[in-house]
């Protein structure tokens, strides 16, 4: 393996951008799809985007979604093709070229040409095709963007119109005149969905309207509310509720006389003032300014005549101008009667149905043109836009004395999702798919589908689908597939055309588009004869939902093609998109492949929420009050960005406030200590070769099994279980719990594997064991890569071409690798001693904190009290180095007597039990708090209790462990504190005996800072030599002698005294330490030397000096490392016979030479 550098000088985007070209360099993802090409297809389905717009959080973290499962898929054993698409028409494009071009009505357009305007479109379709295909491939996403689809290809169109004319034979299709939700600004009608994409707090007139009723005896009015004064020109009736009581009242002060509903008289005004009330005096509480001349229902009102209010509609005298009553009225606002303009409202156009007003077949008169103008008939107001002259009309009403009130409301209306004006509601023709006749079918085919989360597939979308409307998917525009409707001129002949074949035979032209400006010339003559002329298209195109609804079978061109790969593998796998595509493409998509086929469009669903600025708000260019994406991605990496998305609310379709310190807090607190694992296994697998061994090749799985090691056990089977929680969630489709199982590994591996095991690494427990630790944290390392590269392509591959270069792995990439299989040799009871043996650490930490005891100051005794004999063994047995030396105490006493050193006593958890027990709370509390010692243990053992009827678990009760402490004891000396059912006793005593251990801890601590300030790496040796400057000597031998074991241990060498120091070491680094239990002393790093035997070299070159002159002078110029490796190879022999004048001689190591003077020394303290 190459070496690494340190983690500061990792970046991450740099190491990113070399992945991205290496992968080009091997075509990573078509290798990718060519090893797959023979596994079993796994159907995705991506949502074409509109390339008119930069691709934003919201399109990475949908993307990011894709990318990880179909990355799992495809190392999961499948063939998972992905393609790019595009959403090439409709009214985001038409409306780019209308601000493009100046164009504000339907007029301009046909002016200018529907073809002139049409290749307008087509030209900035894909403005930006190379900006997102940038960013995508730059965020790590692997989808092919030369072969995507795009729903303005002829292909895709042609589909679009079989999937018309399979509507059109089962009778789902009809033409109707609707009251639909109408932009203004875009000239068209939008489907309801559109409609609730964009809803703002407005202000709007508030009005009460007088309708003077024909021949009343008290010369009445019936008073009506609107907030929409335009649509006052239009009012054909008026409408109450037959169930609701009215009632018939005369202003006192202007006698006036108005009906009302009684509940809501109160809002009536009254022209009241004090001079009017008696004497002066101020109003009583039971006087009413309103007289009381009768009361009624609703139903006794209907048929009366009133006065129009306007004579635009005069012709229809006759029938309109009268009370009527339908449900849909209320008593909640307003005055409990509605005016009704049937060309603006949809439950006006029914109830005047209904009431014989107007009739289904009647060319209804819209008053308002597609410009949102009022049309020439509209006399006084012809030409201004609506909501211009709704001041005008308000002052008209005014002037013919009729108006009751006027004032303002705030209330929540839609705006157009494009144009961002207000949508006005207006009848319009149109052509539908009958969305409510299969409306049983929809909820059927919703049951069979998986949601993540699931509450938006039970609520919101069933809700959705339970209410669904009629869908209108014609657009009275240009920039579109249109409809393939042909209809004779008298109307009796329609014909729909299913294929571009189809319209051939019929018209006997050729065709090569299918847009508008290069078929609607195209006729088709009647089959009736020549004397029933043709018949011609009608004008309307699709509504581009209709189109992206339709993607599962237009962008592999089906039927027409792909036939077999299509019905073997429909309903399609995955979708993945965010929630407001409850009410877009999901609901299109099941709408079409219900009414198809009976079935729904896909099987597994993941919705994701909204990513929303730093401060809540919506994110917008205008405020700058977000960092770009690809600003984030060049700081931190695109990993980083992934998993920062991934590991938050929006996974589970909630909203997130998207912060860019949360992006580095993923940097470092997973990839940093990631790299460092990673770093630590790499320098100390080179090390062996620096030591001249054998260069690091890793044993096999089964050689690490049957290791003896527990920690080995333990990291293996802790992998194991990492693959098995990364298999199950993401078959589940649940992303989010990942990233918190991963920190929570990535810190045991770091903070307990490598941490608890650094001797080993280092080799200081004896060769075969530092390649068996370095083996397994390879295999750790490695496996982890593989179950993480569908979430983090780049680091996983960065990691895997430096691992593999020691390994038999063949792939070029880690993205060709399989996925690890489940299962493997997993130890749970290792597993759950080594979560406790934290715990436990945790805790005696906690002590020591408590009374300021440093982890140097040794303890003699930490007694560990549980109810398992399992794990007091383990951390009594295998675990208690461990314990130990994280602890610095000298004796672990295991204890299985939950009573011997605590009470016991429960408390309820309010937080879980509250909403569950409601009332009962109170009750249960009470049994809990009074539960017995013996209760409790019962519980712990069991599991679970009843206590008044209800079921408890163990985690719904808090088991207190207080702690007895034994008499005449102070706190200071012994202390304990409990987690869950652990007690961990510590004795904080003073012990004479464990002095020497204390200040051989705090002299490695002061040498390993030292190194640091030296800029060593962990893996450089050097020797360390000491001169005591001050203190008692005799006490510093006794710690060298007790502890010298320990200090050699830790730093891989012994210290030295400072007269060892040979006259050419090379020092590095030098400190004074003062006050170090009454001592100071100097201590020295130095470059290993190396050390001569005198008398043995002399001895060897027959007593000649000279001769040892010039050997060591040799040996002395040789590099250490190179030498260090010969002696190794040599089985410590070294032949030199290249000395001129110098006899060959063969250097025996350890007898004659040291490779560095802790060597010689400590051979002389054992001489």
């Amino acid at each position: 393996m190459e070496e690494v550098c340190e983690g500061k000088d990792f970046s991450f985007p740099k190491h990113e951008e070399k992945i991205v070209a290496y992968w080009e360099e091997i075509k990573a993802f078509e290798t990718q799809l060519k090893l797959t090409e023979n596994m079993p297809e796994y159907i995705f389905y991506d949502g074409p985007p509109f390339a008119t717009g930069l691709p934003h959080y919201g399109h990475i973290l949908a993307g990011t979604i894709k990318d990880i499962v179909t990355r799992y898929q495809s190392m999961n054993g499948y063939h998972v093709t992905r393609r790019f698409g595009w959403d090439c028409h409709g009214l985001p494009v038409e409306h780019e070229i209308d601000k493009k071009l100046g164009i504000t009505s339907r007029n301009d357009v046909l002016e200018m040409g529907i073809d002139k305007y049409n290749e307008e479109c087509r030209s900035i379709v894909t403005r930006y095709v190379g900006e997102w295909e940038k960013v995508v491939s730059r965020t790590g996403r692997w989808i092919d963007f030369k072969n995507d689809y795009k729903t303005m290809d002829l292909e895709f169109m042609e589909t679009v119109w079989w999937i018309f004319a399979q509507l059109w034979e089962k009778d789902l299709v009809y033409r109707g005149f609707k009251v639909m939700p109408y932009s203004t600004g875009c000239k068209t009608p939008l489907s309801n969905f559109e409609c609730g994409l964009n809803y703002k707090n407005v202000h709007d007139p508030s009005l009460m309207v007088a309708f003077p009723v024909i021949g009343d005896p008290d010369k009445a009015a019936i008073v009506a509310w609107t907030t929409t004064p335009w649509t006052l020109p239009s009012n054909l009736c008026v409408c109450v509720n037959a169930n609701l009581t009215y009632v018939k009242v005369r202003d006192k002060f202007t006698g006036s006389t108005y009906i009302v509903a009684e509940s809501r008289l109160s809002e009536l005004p009254s022209k009241k003032s004090n001079a009017g009330l008696p004497n002066g005096s101020v109003q009583i509480a039971d006087w009413s300014p309103f007289e009381l001349l009768g009361k009624f229902p609703g139903a006794s009102l209907v048929g009366l005549k009133y006065v129009p209010l306007f004579d635009y509609f005069s012709e229809l005298s006759d029938v309109a101008f009268r009370v009527v009553s339908d449900n849909y009225v209320t008593d909640d606002s307003g005055t409990g009667i509605v005016h009704c303009a049937p060309a603006f409202g949809e439950d006006d156009y029914r109830v005047c149905i209904n009431s014989s007003i107007i009739h289904k077949d009647d060319d209804l008169v819209v008053a308002v043109d597609g410009d949102g103008c009022f049309i020439d008939k509209i006399t006084d107001f012809k030409g201004r836009y609506v909501k211009d002259a709704d001041k005008d009309i308000v002052a008209a009403v005014k002037a013919k004395g009729r108006l009751v009130n006027s004032g303002s409301i705030e209330h929540s209306y839609p705006f157009c999702w494009r144009s961002d004006t207000p949508l006005l509601y207006r009848a319009v023709p149109s052509w539908y798919v009958a969305v409510e006749k299969i409306i049983d079918q929809l909820l059927e085919c919703n049951k069979q589908t998986y949601w993540v989360p699931d509450y938006v597939k039970d609520k919101r979308f069933h809700n959705w689908l339970e209410n669904a409307r009629d869908w209108a998917i014609s657009r009275s525009r240009f920039w579109g597939t249109p409809l393939p409707i042909w209809i004779s001129e008298d109307g009796e002949e329609k014909l729909v055309i299913d294929s571009v074949k189809k319209l051939e035979d019929l018209s006997g032209l050729k065709v090569t588009d299918l847009h508008r400006h290069n078929i609607d010339h195209i006729t088709i003559p009647s089959k009736r004869g020549p004397e029933f002329g043709v018949l011609r298209r009608v004008d309307d195109v699709f509504d581009c939902w209709f189109e992206s609804g339709s993607m599962p079978y237009g962008y592999i061109h089906y039927p027409f093609e792909n036939a077999e790969l299509f019905e073997n593998n429909f309903p399609g796998q995955f979708v993945a998109e965010g929630l407001d595509q409850t009410r877009g493409w999901f609901y299109t998509m099941m709408v079409l492949s219900t009414a198809l086929f009976g079935k729904p469009a896909f099987r597994n669903l993941i919705c994701n929420g909204l990513v929303l600025a730093g401060d809540g708000k919506k994110m917008s260019k205008r405020l700058k009050n977000y960092p770009s994406p690809m600003e984030v991605i060049d700081d931190y990496g695109a990993d980083a960005l992934r998993l920062y998305l991934i590991n938050s609310p929006v996974v589970r379709a909630e909203p997130l406030r998207f912060k860019k310190d949360g992006v580095y807090g993923v940097v470092k607190d997973v990839f940093l200590p990631w790299y460092n694992a990673y770093r630590f296994l790499v320098q100390n697998a080179k090390r062996l070769e620096i030591e001249g061994l054998a260069p690091f090749a890793p044993f096999d799985q089964a050689t690490l099994q049957m290791s003896s090691n527990v920690l080995d056990q333990w990291i293996n089977s802790a992998t194991g279980s990492l693959v098995s929680f990364v298999r199950q969630e993401m078959d589940a489709y649940r992303l989010y719990t990942v990233v918190p199982y991963l920190l929570k590994f990535i810190d045991n591996l770091t903070n307990i594997y490598v941490r608890f095991n650094r001797n080993r690494l280092k080799g200081r427990t004896g060769e075969e064991d530092c390649r068996m630790a370095l083996s397994t944290l390879y295999h750790v390392l490695l496996t982890t890569c593989k179950v993480m590269a569908p979430f983090t392509p780049f680091f996983t591959e960065v990691l895997y071409q430096n691992l593999r270069r020691v390994s038999s792995e063949s792939e070029e990439s880690i993205h060709h690798c399989s996925l690890p299989k489940a299962g493997g040799q997993i130890e749970e009871r290792i597993e759950l001693s080594v979560t406790r043996m934290m715990t436990v650490i945790d805790l005696a930490r906690n002590i020591r904190e408590r009374h300021k005891q440093p982890l140097k100051t040794p303890l003699k005794e930490m007694i560990v009290v549980h109810p398992d004999m399992g794990f007091l063994e383990d951390i009594a047995g295998k675990l208690r180095e461990y314990v130990s030396e994280e602890l610095n105490i000298r004796s672990i006493v295991p204890c299985n007597d939950p009573l011997k050193y605590a009470s016991l006593r429960a408390e309820p958890e309010f937080s879980v039990l509250g909403k569950r027990l409601g009332k009962a709370m109170g009750s249960v509390a009470k049994e809990i708090k009074a539960m017995s010692q013996a209760d409790i243990l019962s519980l712990e053992k069991s599991g679970e209790v009843t206590i008044s009827g209800h079921l408890l678990q163990l985690s719904d009760i808090k088991v207190v462990r207080q702690f007895k402490r034994p008499a005449n004891v102070p706190e200071k000396d012994i202390d304990a504190v409990g987690d869950g059912d652990v007690l961990v006793v510590l004795d904080l005593r003073p012990d004479d005996s464990l002095v020497e251990a204390g200040v051989a801890r705090e002299v490695v601590n002061r040498i390993q800072k030292l190194r640091k300030k030296a800029g060593l790496e962990p893996t450089d040796m050097v020797e360390v030599y000491f001169e005591l400057c001050d203190g008692d000597k005799s006490f510093l031998e006794r710690v060298l002698s007790s502890q010298g074991p320990y200090i050699k241990g830790v730093l891989g060498s012994p210290l030295l005294p400072s007269a060892f120091t040979p006259e050419d070491a090379v020092i590095l680094c030098t400190e004074r330490v003062c006050g170090l239990s009454g001592m100071t002393f100097i201590i020295s790093l130095s470059r290993p030397t190396l050390a001569f035997n005198a008398s043995a070299l002399l001895a060897l070159c027959s007593g000649n000096e000279s001769h040892v002159e010039g050997l060591r002078t040799y040996l002395l110029s040789r590099d250490h490392l190179n030498l260090k490796s010969e002696f190794h190879s040599q089985n410590g022999l070294l032949k030199v016979d290249c000395l001129e004048g110098i006899p060959n001689v063969e250097l025996v190591l350890g007898e004659h030479i040291f490779l560095t003077v802790g060597d010689c020394y400590l051979s002389t303290r054992r001489d």
